[in-house]
This record gives C-alpha cells, sequence and structure tokens, in this order.
C-alpha cells in the first residue's frame, strides 16, 4: 500500500527551499526530506533534515541511500533548489576555486541526484515522479560578473532537457522540469546588491529592484512551483517561469 507523497528537496535551511517545506508539510500525506549544509529549524514529525554540504560531492555521494529511502509512494519528487551565485567578478580576477564551487552546487551535485533519483525510482510504476530544478533567466543571458552562474545554470537546462528525452525513450514515466523562479528577495539577491559595480555592471538594475520592491517572496516563488508539480500534466515542455503561470 502506498503512503502518500515523499518529496526530496535540497537547499532547505533558507529561502525558496524553506517555504517549500513549510507549504509541503501542511498536507498530511507528505512526508520531506530536506538537504542543507546548514540546519534547519523546521520541527515536523513528517520532516527529516539531511546535513550536507553539496560542494562536498564525496559526502553527497556518501548520503544517497539516506536521501533517496525504499517504500511505496504515490507520488516522489526530487526539487533541486540549493543555488549558488559564486563570486560576482569577471573572468581573470575569479579564484579558481570559486570557479568549482558554483559548477559543483549548480550542476554537478543536481546532476547526481537526479542520476540517483532515476536509478532508485525507475521502477516504481505505481508512482507519480517529477524532478523540478531550479533554474534562472540568466541561464539564457549574457551578463557580465555572472560567468559561472549563467553558465552552470544554462548547464542544468540542458541537463534536464536531455534527462526527458531519455525518460521518454525509456518511458520510465518521469516528468523533469527545469523553472527560473523570478526574481525572488533572498540572500543571494543580497549577494548580488553587494557587489562591485566594477564586477557587475547591472548592479544598478538589481538595487532599484530592492529599492521599489520589485521582488517576489520566497512563499510566492514556492507556491508556483508547488502548482507545477500538482499540474504536471497541464504543462508542455521542460524549460518553464513562474511568471508564465
Amino acid at each position: 500500500m502506498s503512503i502518500g507523497s515523499l518529496f526530496i528537496i535540497t537547499g532547505t535551511s533558507k529561502g525558496i527551499g524553506e517555504a517549500l517545506v513549510r507549504q509541503i508539510l501542511q498536507r498530511n500525506s507528505a512526508r520531506v526530506i530536506g538537504i542543507a549544509r546548514n540546519p534547519s529549524y523546521i520541527s515536523h514529525p513528517n520532516y527529516r533534515h539531511v546535513i550536507c554540504d553539496l560542494n562536498e560531492l564525496s559526502h553527497l555521494e556518501n548520503r544517497l541511500d539516506y536521501i533517496f529511502p525504499d517504500g511505496k509512494f504515490e507520488r516522489i519528487v526530487l526539487i533541486n533548489n540549493a543555488g549558488l551565485i559564486g563570486e560576482i567578478n569577471h573572468l581573470g580576477k575569479l579564484p579558481h576555486q570559486s570557479i568549482h564551487q558554483i559548477f559543483k552546487v549548480n550542476t554537478i551535485a543536481p546532476a547526481i541526484l537526479m542520476n540517483a533519483f532515476v536509478k532508485k525510482y525507475t521502477l516504481a510504476k505505481e508512482a507519480k515522479k517529477i524532478v523540478v530544478n531550479i533554474s534562472s533567466g540568466a541561464a539564457s543571458k549574457v551578463i557580465d560578473g555572472w560567468s559561472g552562474y549563467s553558465a552552470s545554470k544554462s548547464a542544468l537546462n540542458i541537463l534536464t532537457q536531455t534527462a526527458q528525452n531519455e525518460a521518454d525513450l525509456d518511458r520510465n514515466g518521469i516528468r523533469f522540469f527545469a523553472v527560473a523562479p523570478g526574481v525572488v528577495d533572498t540572500d543571494m539577491q543580497l549577494e548580488i546588491r553587494n557587489a562591485s559595480s566594477d564586477a557587475f555592471s547591472s548592479l544598478p538594475k538589481f538595487l532599484a529592484l530592492k529599492e521599489n520592491r520589485n521582488l517576489s517572496s520566497p512563499e510566492s516563488a514556492a507556491e508556483k512551483i508547488v502548482y507545477l508539480i500538482d499540474n504536471a500534466e497541464k504543462f508542455d515542455g521542460v524549460i518553464l517561469d513562474v511568471r508564465d503561470f
């Protein structure tokens, strides 16, 4: 007998990730496994928090059996929400470690989790299976100072599209989405506003977004993502933007 929904979400200690957990836990049958490098303040009988730094790939790989549990579920959802803007600066001025880190967190860790998800749950024929990767509008834009962020999110988009193509060929029933959440008032936006104008020519635009209160809330973005998951059959394609629905 199935036991409701299982959600596996990265980056759950704050921002959109935390908002997702709180909204999903309002459903009595939902079980949530959260993954973050920092502790969580969420206490709920259906929530299990896994402390794991996605920048440490060996640590992540050693935790996969704990992250993806056995069991019969009506629905199994992976949300790769954790993301990193990285150091904002022009190429030639970036530490090599910063380049390593942004691709590990934004692209490689989600790829490992997607790979593990497909391997673990392909044969769970009775379950509705969905993977949502949180992307960015920057994935299709050239923004100075954001070379690593834009490129890593662009790679995530192609990874997601390829995964959907493979799922269709393999007929494993998994739906894959890469979703831009809009411009959300999170710690990442604070990092962006603290950048140097010499390293980031679009700084005035992002300062104005905050000043004019044009940033959406993490709760609003989470509501849109949950709506997508609940209504996946209504959406065509893989690359989506919450501002379009």
